[in-house]
């Protein structure tokens, strides 16, 4: 597959209106609008506008953040380019997704724009404030997973090297997807607020939200007297799973008080949730949990460790492509018949038949993990995840030709949980059209299509569906697997 023939991205979405577009990126990629967002990314940036991504046809946030000195800005350059870059190689399903940013000098002041991803279902401030009009708890089995995703994030920032301290976890800062996928955003609020090295007054329009009443309390007792450490976001998370708990903690005013809080613990009926919170609360940093032992406290994990691997397991196998494939297997099975037997030792054994699971609950549990709602790095051992201090990639520079697609291609980190393949002969019999249809982790769906010459092999083609950034590395094996079944499949040669 040549260059010039490299497959075509297929957008179904209409084309966006172009009085509306504001401003373009300077690769012509991203497309500013005129609709203003509020999706909680950090405090004092209200230059927050709603974009297009003409690539991948989906919304984006369009972020701005102004330097009025021009002079101070250069004296640190390096360490906020070095920032950006960082933050851009942050990858976790449960973390609004940072995709790139670039700088605007202009002759006394500098813009940086960045790009982040769009979660249009709101905060969780948003969806407690709505549950609470019908009803006077959160439903237990939608907290567990909540807390089990916030915690995923949490335990995968402080993993890294350096550990990333969130600083800012407020019901806020963290939303939902129609899917229940929650995404944790304002991540980069903490790098901006406190380690860049500028005066007070030139970032006070950053301190915004910490100083409002209404969100004191999600801070704990040490935040601004000793150095912030992850024990910080274990108490902000703490917080927000005691309000998911009780949808609102009752304040004076705007005010939440420690009897507030208090009152609203002893409103815990279950002792394991409420021990829980409490353990999150301590008022001492050395006694609150890591967020990576939380996701396995008793009132979390309750997905067993062999189940969550088999699920995966499953829905990872390059043919197991349809969603109903689980159900269409399960009306061929014998209800009556043995599943699984535990032996035990003097006694009979247990013995699991297939009537006794549900295959619809089975299904949806199958459904979730697809989501990134049971990662299975929640159950791994913890290690530091190397964040580079480089990108092997450039950042964009305004004095950048714009091209329609820029070079080189940017890497894609999201998995394939289906991929679909067709294989027809052309007219002339030379050559093959191949036809891919592709879904991603976040539920995007690409269609890709090329000519095959006779002397290309499925190991060329998923390196260059790796390169030109349409597949994640990660994917290229299971990707060979379905070329060669597809080629063996029509095992004539082409002539």
């Amino acid at each position: 597959m040549a260059q010039s023939e490299k497959p075509d991205r297929q957008k179904d979405d209409e084309s966006e209106d172009e009085s509306e577009v504001l401003e373009e990126s300077p690769c012509g990629r991203w497309h500013k609008r005129k609709e203003q967002v509020n999706q909680g990314n950090m405090p004092g940036i209200e230059s927050t506008f709603l974009a297009m991504d003409t690539e991948e046809g989906v919304e984006v946030v369009w972020n701005e953040l102004q330097f009025s000195d021009k002079r101070i800005f250069k004296a640190h350059e390096e360490k906020i380019r070095m920032m950006f870059q960082n933050l851009t190689v942050i990858d976790h399903p449960n973390v609004v997704k940072f995709h790139k940013y670039w700088l605007d000098m202009k002759e006394t002041c500098v813009r940086v724009v960045f790009i982040t991803e769009y979660v249009s279902s709101g905060s969780l401030r948003q969806f407690l404030k709505k549950t609470k009009k019908n009803r006077k708890t959160m439903n237990a089995r939608a907290w567990k997973r909540w807390c089990t995703q916030i915690l995923s994030a949490l335990s995968y920032l402080h993993s890294c090297e350096p550990p990333i301290i969130h600083g800012n976890l407020t019901n806020d800062t963290i939303f939902i997807q129609h899917n229940g996928l929650i995404k944790i955003g304002s991540v980069w609020h903490r790098v901006f607020a406190h380690e860049l090295p500028f005066p007070d007054e030139f970032r006070t329009p950053l301190k915004i939200l910490r100083e409002e009443n209404r969100t004191l309390h999600f801070f704990p007792p040490e935040y601004g007297y000793v150095e912030d450490g992850t024990a910080v976001d274990i108490f902000s998370f703490g917080m927000c799973a005691l309000e998911m708990a009780v949808l609102e903690i009752q304040g004076n005013g705007d005010k939440v008080s420690e009897e507030n809080i208090s009152r609203a613990v002893q409103l815990l009926e279950d002792p394991n949730m409420k021990e829980f919170v409490q353990r999150c609360l301590s008022r001492s940093p050395d006694l609150r949990p890591s967020a990576h032992n939380l996701l396995f406290h008793r009132v979390l994990f309750e997905v067993h460790s062999l189940k969550l691997l088999a699920a995966h397991t499953f829905i990872n196998i390059p043919f197991i492509a349809q969603d109903t494939l689980l159900e269409e297997k399960t009306k061929k099975i014998e209800p009556h018949a043995e599943m699984a037997s535990m032996p035990r030792r003097g006694r009979a054994a247990v013995l699991w038949r297939y009537s006794q699971v549900s295959s619809l609950e089975l299904d949806k549990f199958l459904e979730d993990v697809r989501n990134g709602i049971y990662p299975l790095m929640n159950f791994a051992a913890s290690r530091p995840h190397i964040l580079p201090r480089t990108l092997s990639q450039s950042q964009e520079d305004l004095k950048t030709a714009k091209t329609p697609t820029p070079e080189p291609a940017e890497v894609e980190t999201r998995k394939v949980i289906q991929m679909h393949c067709n294989l027809e002969r052309r007219d002339d019999k030379a050559r093959w059209h191949l036809t891919l249809y592709l879904k991603l982790e976040d539920k995007l769906h690409r269609h890709l299509s090329c000519d095959l010459h006779p002397d290309e092999s499925p190991q060329a083609l998923a390196s260059e569906l790796v390169h030109y950034g349409f597949i994640s590395s990660v994917d290229s094996q299971k990707m060979v697997a379905l070329l060669e079944d597809a080629m063996h499949r029509d095992p004539s040669p082409l002539h």
